[in-house]
């Protein structure tokens, strides 16, 4: 069996936080002398934070291997890759890098854990899904970096680089707006050219004058059903339910005729 992320992320920490410096002068098969006294060492965790790697390209054909080798160069350990669209909701890959980021930070709170991409646009496709992306980093005090791009660095969301997991959460709002305002605008237009939202009507007035007409001539519902045809959307040419078929006219003393 595999080791787990849980395993692998303590043995990374213990080996950072246990590693004992050796004076030069001192070794194998040396009778012991005093020496001079020594500072202590500074923990490597202390200085070198653990960065997890995340690359991502849409398609087969486009490249990946730059984004991989930009993340090694930087000192990521483990990588994780993937080729997928954009238009998957949950990347598999994504999802093991997120996991084992909290899974070296929970096994060790000191450690600096660095979530790094090659730029923003591999870290997720809107505005929205970017806040959720940072809104998990802030809560598990993991750190975002950003290899290339206007916003190139190293982001602590719980310090300086609370500015970006702010912007991120005013990106979202402003998305979410020009949603809302694009869909206003698009059914004003509509309405304007007479057309109205809302599905096709099955039965339109001249189909139900004549229903009706088919009524008051003691034609049954079934059978009125059958002589009607829809003459639009994805029903057309077909013949309406019986539950479609227009009731007749009420008069104003709520007699049916």
């Amino acid at each position: 069996m595999g080791r787990s992320y849980a395993d692998i992320g303590m043995r990374q920490v213990l080996r950072a936080e246990l590693e004992v410096k050796t004076p030069s002068d001192r070794g194998t098969g040396r009778a012991w002398e005093r020496g001079l006294a020594v500072d202590a060492a500074v923990p490597e965790a202390a200085t070198k934070p653990t960065r997890v790697g995340y690359a991502r390209c849409s398609t087969a054909q486009q490249e990946l291997q730059s984004q991989l080798d930009a993340l090694a160069d930087a000192g990521c350990d483990p990588v994780f890759s993937e080729k997928i669209s954009t238009r998957i909701k949950v990347r598999p890959e994504f999802v093991k890098a997120m996991d084992f980021a909290r899974t070296i930070k929970k096994a060790g709170p000191r450690q600096r854990v660095i979530f790094t991409v090659h730029e923003m646009k591999r870290l997720g496709r809107g505005a929205a899904e970017l806040l959720a992306i940072a809104e998990d980093l802030r809560h598990h005090d993991i750190e975002l970096e950003l290899l290339t791009g206007p916003l190139q660095g190293v982001y602590d969301p719980s310090g300086h680089g609370a500015a970006l997991f702010a912007f991120f959460a005013g990106m979202a709002e402003s998305e979410r707006e020009y949603i809302r305002e694009k869909s206003l605008e698009g059914q004003a237009s509509a309405r304007e050219r007479g057309r109205h939202g809302g599905r096709p009507k099955v039965v339109d007035d001249d189909m139900a004058d004549y229903a009706r007409a088919l009524r008051t001539q003691g034609v049954t519902v079934p059978q009125i059903a059958c002589k009607l045809v829809i003459p639009s959307g994805k029903n057309k040419g077909e013949h309406p339910s019986v539950a479609t078929v227009p009731p007749p006219r009420r008069s104003r003393r709520g007699r049916r005729h």
